[in-house]
């Protein structure tokens, strides 16, 4: 028997054994045990490795850690809006909050998720606007500037901002910086000492433990999140690098979607920012010291729960959010998302809305920026197509919006795409709004887009080729796994 047949039979062994545990001890879905039963079979060398580096569950463990004081208040204000919501008392007896009642419920009871009503917001669809107003914000601050991104460039504007930082650190202004560490993996250290030799605090989340190898490389945090003075938010799609403001030759324009709140809902997205901060550094950053707002002081109208996902959590708190509102609609559905490669259930639920004569319209891109991925994103539209629903394909740039909008009356935008990999693996973050003319406004830019975009009919769908066919096929085997 030669040394190659013993290795063989040896990953062969190992395959079966990584197969029985993926079968009888992993908490994975169907879909999910099924593609990786059939890689481990068909690739045990290529499999192995993959499932190593991907396929491993995290234990669903608590790995935040909240302040006791700050949790137990909000503990508190969760139980009495979830009693208020039962008795039907003020402000849940307002016409829209009690229409939605059982989703604000189903957020604050999974993931503690308070509902604020003093808000108010702008929308952006466009890097350069984004970004001004960020710039302009961050200058501005007084006492901290808390940001947090997946990805994070040392291009024209990843130097812009982090000069923009170190200038304000300089002046004494707490600086807190969190990227991803495989989303950031190309951020200059240049670039990050000098925030650090001028006063400012820098962190990864998630680093390999190992030279050249990270066994979390498949939990990212995924999250886009700033807090200044605990005055200003932004939570949304936008990360820091110049193709988002437009500047790639591969994708063009880049339309996505970010919110700038102003009022009570910044202290949630401030609880997230220093949870996330206090698991990567170490440091028990006490939240009270960030917790700083007039609540005399009245922002806007605008109702707000802020809920977080993530792999360490027991419920898919995002995508039950999404299968909620989508089983709520009456009229329409708008939805835009880069990535269409969602489970069984969301993917019944939007069909069933469908169905149910509900105008459900789903708007992805005309180009992929991960080819694997866009594959697997059509392979879902034929089924979609067949209920009824309208599918419309992105030709002004790249698409990056993660939105939807039902009946006009709510809207979420936040980091969440509509797939396996946002709702089990990543970090994520959303903003669930309840406030009709903010959903009017979204739905309004959602019929605008279509203006700049090609309806995808069932007719051009069945015309497509074998090649596509075949790639289309191939993805959506392995979509539980991408």
């Amino acid at each position: 028997m030669s040394v190659i047949s013993i290795l063989l039979t040896i990953m062969i062994v190992i395959n079966i054994m990584l197969g029985a545990t993926v079968v009888f001890l992993e908490r994975k879905s169907v879909s999910s045990t099924w593609a990786w039963l059939m890689i481990l079979n068909f690739l045990p060398i290529a499999g192995f490795i993959l499932y190593i580096i991907l396929g491993q569950n995290m234990s669903r463990r608590k790995i935040f850690k909240w302040d006791h004081m700050v949790h137990q208040r909000t503990k508190d204000i969760v139980s009495k809006q979830m009693l208020a919501i039962v008795n039907k008392e003020p402000p849940f007896s307002d016409p829209i909050l009690y229409d939605y009642h059982r989703l604000i419920y189903m957020n604050l009871n999974n993931d503690e998720a308070p509902l604020t009503l003093n808000n108010r917001l702008s929308i952006y669809t466009d890097g350069e606007s984004k970004f001004q107003n960020l710039l302009q914000d961050i200058r501005s601050a007084k006492h901290h500037i808390h940001i947090e991104y997946y990805i994070f460039r040392g291009d024209f504007l990843g130097n812009q901002l982090i000069d923009t930082l170190i200038q304000k650190a300089k002046d004494g202004v707490v600086v807190r910086l969190l990227v991803d560490d495989e989303g950031s993996r190309r951020l200059p250290k240049k670039l990050v000492q000098g925030l650090i030799h001028a006063g400012g605090k820098f962190q990864t989340f998630f680093p390999g433990r190992l030279p050249l190898l990270n066994l979390r490389i498949n939990y990212r945090n995924h999250r886009k999140l700033v807090v200044i003075d605990s005055k200003i938010g932004y939570i949304g799609g936008f990360n820091v690098g110049d193709e988002y403001l437009g500047l790639s030759r591969k994708f063009g324009f880049w339309r996505d979607t970010h919110l700038r709140v102003v009022g009570e809902c910044v202290i949630t997205i401030q609880s997230r920012f220093l949870l996330d901060w206090n698991q990567a550094s170490g440091e028990q950053v006490p939240f009270q010291a960030y917790y700083t707002m007039d609540d005399r002081t009245h922002y806007g109208d605008v109702g707000i729960q802020i809920v977080s996902s993530g792999p360490d959590q027991k419920w898919e708190q995002i995508k039950n959010a999404f299968i909620k509102m989508i089983l709520s609609a009456k009229k329409n559905i708008y939805i835009q998302t880069p990535y269409l490669i969602p489970d069984e259930s969301l993917l019944n639920a939007i069909s069933i809305a469908s169905l149910s004569h509900v105008d459900v319209r789903i708007m992805i891109p005309n180009k992929p920026d991960h080819p694997f991925v866009y594959w697997a994103t059509y392979s879902n539209v034929g089924l979609l197509l067949e209920t009824g629903a309208r599918v419309y394909l992105y030709q002004n740039g790249f698409l990056h919006a993660k939105t939807i909008i039902v009946d006009d009356q709510i809207a979420t935008v936040g980091t969440s795409n509509l797939d396996f990999r946002s709702f089990s693996l990543n970090f994520e973050v959303n903003a669930f709004i309840y406030h009709q003319q903010t959903a009017k406004q979204l739905a309004q830019i959602f019929k605008q887009d279509i203006r700049l975009s090609k309806e995808l009919t069932m007719s051009d769908y069945r015309n497509r080729s074998f090649i596509i066919k075949f790639k289309e096929s191939v993805s959506r085997l392995l979509s539980p796994i991408l």
